[in-house]
């Protein structure tokens, strides 16, 4: 009986494979025009991973159906339904921390502190974004080596963001013996580092004496300077230090 449904059935069953593959190029088309004009609008490439992705499975999704109905295939249709819901509970208590990490990856790409190639600093690892997927956030160290982060624990945790802000304020320390003039130390220090750092409007070069060391009297300077990532710090502290 199967045997002869199946070739009384053979028409629908190739014009269904057929709306298939129809609506995979149409899918993979729509996709490809959407991220070469519409998409190309959004900045953060990871957004545009993301909608693409949705608007792909969508179409593939009203394909399927459409091929189902072809097939007389209503009934199955709700079954089919019915029995996706259950599996996807199943499949969400057993992939919980999978889950989290989709959740945390839709996240980080609508989110607007973070994107491709900023410098960034979290608890573990530091380094440039180069990738932000459904699973995990890809940062390359400034020794050219690779961390990958899962979403949910970046999302849970603090970071920082070197590139949002053009200028950021270092400090410098250092000790000077107690027989030294302290307004001579700082008189110069302070003209020095105003010399050879230029400072904005509504920045100052600041100086504080700190504290009595056991053999000097300490102090702590700071300034500001132009910083996209972690090297122009050391850049700067250097100079400052010399």
């Amino acid at each position: 009986g199967w045997l002869d449904t199946m070739i009384l059935r053979l028409p629908n069953i190739v014009l269904a494979i057929v709306i298939l593959i129809l609506f995979y190029f149409i899918a993979r088309g729509i996709q490809n025009l959407l991220r070469k004009f519409l998409l190309a609008r959004i900045g953060q490439k990871s957004i545009q991973d993301i909608i693409s992705k949705i608007i792909f499975i969508s179409i593939l999704l009203i394909g399927f159906f459409i091929a189902l109905g072809v097939l007389d295939l209503d009934k199955m249709l709700t079954s089919i339904l019915a029995g996706a819901g259950v599996i996807g509970l199943a499949i969400g208590l057993a992939l919980q921390g999978t889950l989290s990490n989709t959740i945390g990856g839709v996240v980080l790409s609508f989110m607007p502190k973070i994107r491709i190639n900023d410098y960034i600093e979290t608890n573990d690892a530091k380094g440039f974004v180069t990738e932000i997927s459904l699973r995990n956030i890809t940062l390359r160290r400034p020794d050219n080596n690779y961390v990958i982060v899962p979403n949910s624990k970046f999302v849970d945790n603090s970071f920082t963001n070197y590139s949002l802000s053009k200028r950021s304020r270092i400090t410098v320390t250092c000790g000077i013996g107690y027989e030294s003039d302290l307004q001579g130390v700082e008189d110069l220090v302070t003209r020095i580092i105003a010399e050879n750092f230029e400072q904005q409007e509504g920045e100052s070069v600041e100086f504080f004496f700190t504290e009595f060391g056991d053999s000097s009297i300490n102090f702590m300077t700071r300034f500001w300077i132009n910083m996209l990532k972690n090297k122009e710090e050391y850049e700067a502290r250097h100079k400052a230090i010399k």
